[in-house]
Parts: structure tokens; C-alpha cells; sequence
């Protein structure tokens, strides 16, 4: 590397910290619309939201008896639920895609999908990249959900356990407790991941340990990236929000944020922050990588192919495959 390349080593990142208009997707997509411009004006080359933010996390299961089998109430919100996801093949992306083509910034962006090629009918929590061109080159669908997530989220897949170059760096990230999941983690380090996002609803109990463990295990930067929810975010309306409410006043915030960002030794850049919407910078510099690995790159010098290799599946699931012979 030339002298005149280290430049190139640093990078701008966003964080937005938000909470959705909760289970409103346009709305909600316009808010995050917003925060892509702002992180670009400010500099950033890359911007990242949380899980499932769009149009926002399911916290009602847990609080209102969502495990009840055939319950009238319950069907009623997972219709709305469904109502509200994000359709990519339709274009409801467009818009922050634009943006991002307009103002060449990359973002990483959690939404609850309602994808047409798995018949349009279960959700998936998925992690979309898109590139500074505007244009999807991920969408991985949440491997597997956690605990209640499952009565509302289907199980996705590793076709988007994938790694991007952007600038010097290469990116890939995961949804909430996959950074716990060693073998998804192995899957992106495989690929020479070296800025790893994780993304969650919010809770600070689940940012505050493992983002660190995964920089210091990956001699990686490390990003993540939650929303905020309280009882006064639910718009008048939504179905249970008074149940949510009379929970709300007991609990405070359903998520409490958290984001933060570690560095490639596990030493904290951007500690966690919590209770507080905005769009947090932080700038990173490709070097640091470099001089963490000098004593320990897990998917290099330090790995041993010969004696274990892990085999992941990438293609896309489907339910059928035609063969329409003339």
C-alpha cells in the first residue's frame, strides 16, 4: 500500500438510533428515508438501522399471550402485521435506494419481510444491503427466530450470509441473536468480513458484552445497531395498544437502545447509548484491522482447514421447483 492509499483506510459510519411509527411501513420507511440524507450530508459511507425495524418488532407477543392457539385477537394482528411488511419485489425500498444511488451511501437495513417468492403469506426478518449505487445486493433472511419471534417469523435461509466490499473494508452482518451462533459468524469471517453489523430491537442487555467478544474474537470492527419503542410511540389505532400501554407504564421502554461500536482489540469506540434517538457517527480506520491480526486472523494463519471446515448452504429455499420441459 502506497502512502497515498492509507486515506482509503478510513470510513464514516451511521448509526440511527429511531423508533419506528410502529407498525406503519410507509411511514416508517419515510422516517428511515430521512436518516439515510442526514448520515449522507454528514459525511457517512455507510448507514445501518435495526432489526426488523421496518415496520418494527413484534413486542406484543411476549406481553399479550401471543402463544394462545386460534385466538380471534391474535390472528387480528398478525393480519395487521402482515399488512405492514416490507414487499422488496414491489419496490418498497425504492425510495431509500434513490437516496442511497443519489448521495453514494451504503446502508444496511432491517425490515420485516413479506417476500412474493415464499408465497406471500409469512414473514421473515431480514438484513438488506444496499450498495452505494442504489442497488439490493443482499437480503438475508434471519436463520432462525428467537423464542416467541417464531409466532410470527418463519425461518429463513443462508442465502444471505454474504460479504460486501465497500472502500477498504469488507462488510457482512447478522440479526440479533445470530451473533451468538458461532457458525454464522464463521460464515462471514470465511469470507474475509473484517466490519461485521449486527442489528437488534433494542435492549442493551443483549449489546453491551457480545459486540465487544465478536470484535476481540474477529480482530473486526464491530457495529450495532437497535431501535426504541415505548408505550408513547404506538400509534392511536394499532390493535392491543392499550394492553401495551397498561405494560408500558410498569416496564418504561420496550427497547431501550443500545447501539454501540467496538474495535478490532474489543475496546469501545461508541459505548452503548441508550434511551436516545438520533444518528451517532463514528469513523474507522482499515489499519486498525490490520495490526489485530498481525497475532490472530481466525479465518487465516490461525485456521486449519485440514482438520475443520464448515459447509454452508446458500441457495435461495423454495417450497416448489418446475421443470417445464416443451
Amino acid at each position: 500500500m502506497s502512502p497515498s492509499d492509507k486515506a482509503d483506510d478510513k470510513m464514516k459510519l451511521g448509526l440511527v438510533q429511531m423508533a419506528p411509527v410502529w407498525l406503519d411501513r410507509d411511514a416508517t420507511l419515510d422516517k428511515m428515508a430521512g436518516y439515510v440524507s442526514d448520515a449522507a450530508n454528514d459525511g457517512c459511507q455507510l448507514v445501518i438501522f435495526g432489526e426488523a425495524l421496518a415496520p418494527g418488532y413484534p413486542f406484543w407477543l411476549e406481553l399479550t399471550d401471543g402463544a394462545r392457539f386460534n385466538h380471534g385477537p391474535q390472528k387480528k394482528m398478525f393480519s395487521h402485521y402482515l399488512d405492514q411488511g416490507v414487499v422488496i419485489e414491489r419496490g418498497d425500498l425504492a425510495a431509500i435506494q434513490d437516496i442511497c444511488a443519489d448521495t453514494k451511501i451504503a446502508a444496511y437495513v432491517g425490515i420485516m419481510e413479506r417476500p412474493a417468492d415464499r408465497g406471500g403469506h409469512s414473514l421473515y426478518c431480514s438484513l438488506v444491503y444496499i450498495d452505494p449505487q442504489g442497488q439490493i445486493q443482499s437480503v438475508h433472511r434471519k436463520l432462525q427466530p428467537t423464542y416467541e419471534e417464531r409466532l410470527a417469523w418463519a425461518a429463513g435461509d443462508g442465502n444471505g450470509l454474504r460479504v460486501h466490499d465497500l472502500g477498504a473494508f469488507r462488510v457482512g452482518g447478522l440479526n440479533c441473536y445470530e451473533n451468538w451462533m458461532p457458525l454464522a459468524r464463521a460464515a462471514l469471517y470465511g469470507q474475509g468480513e473484517n466490519l461485521h453489523i449486527a442489528v437488534w430491537p433494542g435492549q442493551v442487555r443483549n449489546t453491551k458484552d457480545i459486540t465487544r467478544f465478536v470484535a476481540f474474537e474477529s480482530r473486526s470492527f464491530v457495529v450495532s445497531v437497535s431501535g426504541l419503542l415505548q408505550g408513547g410511540d404506538i400509534p392511536v389505532g394499532t390493535p392491543f395498544r392499550d394492553e401495551l400501554l397498561e405494560v408500558s407504564d410498569s416496564v418504561g421502554y420496550f427497547g431501550n437502545g443500545g447501539s454501540c461500536v467496538a474495535g478490532p482489540d474489543g475496546e469501545w469506540l461508541l459505548e452503548p447509548v441508550l434511551e436516545t434517538e438520533g444518528l451517532f457517527t463514528v469513523e474507522i480506520d482499515h489499519a486498525r484491522v490490520r495490526e489485530e491480526r498481525q497475532n490472530f486472523d481466525l479465518a487465516g494463519h490461525y485456521s486449519r482447514p485440514d482438520v475443520t471446515q464448515l459447509h454452508v448452504d446458500r441457495s435461495r429455499q423454495t417450497t416448489v421447483v418446475f421443470d417445464d420441459h416443451a
